[in-house]
């Protein structure tokens, strides 16, 4: 992807870095079913700032990256972010299934690590005039893991740079001194070329939720308020299908579902994102109450 890059001054000053998209929040009158993302292990692998105190756990370069992310994926209104203190614990616990990572509690989860980062100085001396630019360039890499199955649905790697250039003539002008910011105006512009691209593949695959159980008649799904579900909604159930295992990957896979019938949204509760329900009622076909975990429901297209 090319990195497009912009630039705005202020005096004898030139700061000038990478353009962000903008990445607009969802219409109020566009009907969409959030995802849930769990964003974790956003490490710094580079060797900058890393000295002989150095706290892996709270890498401050690191840390930064997951909340520009976090940042970005928000503003879009179609993802709810968890947040987990135990999900490393969790992915540390997953051996790569869709069963393993089903215990986290996400639809996706992003593994993203800053990859290259590097900070230069450069200048120009003439005869009237001295020109000083500081450049950062810096690279993120994020892969996308969709927990129903396990499998790494997207990964890539992108750059992004920020500077800062000061000139004076015959002793007239400005003058840069460090620049911290711009630490943050290159990692920012590396995550925006991946964003779109991380939420193009969550909104591309269809919004999935499960049965919890059957209680005195009443039918219990995953999903809730915050994720878009509203009472009188209907969506598919398809029953599970068969799971085979390829040969060429040597992965399970999972073969295309047969449609079980259509439910509608009586009741929606829950407190919070992670405790949210739904109640529904079969207005189309049936499944069978005491193997709920052959089903799912997917949203109408």
């Amino acid at each position: 992807m090319a990195l497009l890059a912009g630039a705005a001054s202020a005096g004898a000053q030139d700061n000038r870095t990478a353009v962000e998209p903008q990445l607009q929040a969802t219409s109020s009158k566009e009907k969409v079913l959030k995802r849930k993302v769990a964003i974790a292990r956003f490490s710094n692998e580079t060797q900058y700032g890393k000295g002989i105190f150095y706290d892996k756990e709270n890498d401050p370069m690191a840390k930064q990256a997951l909340d520009i992310l976090s940042t970005r994926l928000a503003s879009t209104g179609k993802f709810l972010l968890l947040e987990r203190s135990d999900l490393d614990k969790a992915l540390g616990e997953a051996q790569g299934s869709g069963e393993d990572y089903k215990k986290i509690g996400a639809d996706y989860i992003i593994i993203g690590s800053i990859t290259q980062f590097g900070r230069k100085n450069t200048g120009d001396v003439g005869l009237f005039s001295s020109a000083k630019t500081q450049l950062v360039e810096a690279a993120v890499s994020l892969r996308l893991i969709d927990v129903s199955t396990g499998q790494i649905i997207y990964s890539e790697e992108a750059t992004g740079s920020a500077e800062m250039k000061s000139k004076t003539t015959m002793g007239l002008g400005g003058t840069a001194d460090f620049d911290a910011t711009l630490s943050d105006k290159a990692i920012s512009a590396a995550i925006s070329q991946l964003t779109e691209n991380i939420i193009n593949n969550c909104m591309d695959r269809p919004w999935k939720a499960y049965f919890l159980t059957v209680d005195e008649g009443t039918i219990y799904i995953s999903g809730g308020k915050s994720q878009g579900v509203n009472v009188d909604d209907v969506f598919t159930v398809k029953e599970k299908g068969k799971s085979v295992k390829n040969p060429q990957t040597g992965m399970m896979m999972e073969l295309p579902g047969k449609t079980a019938g259509k439910i509608k949204i009586t009741l929606t509760g829950g407190e919070s994102s992670d405790a949210e329900f739904a109640v529904v009622e079969f207005i189309e076909g049936k499944i069978d109450e005491n193997k709920l975990d052959n089903y799912y429901i997917v949203e109408n297209k």
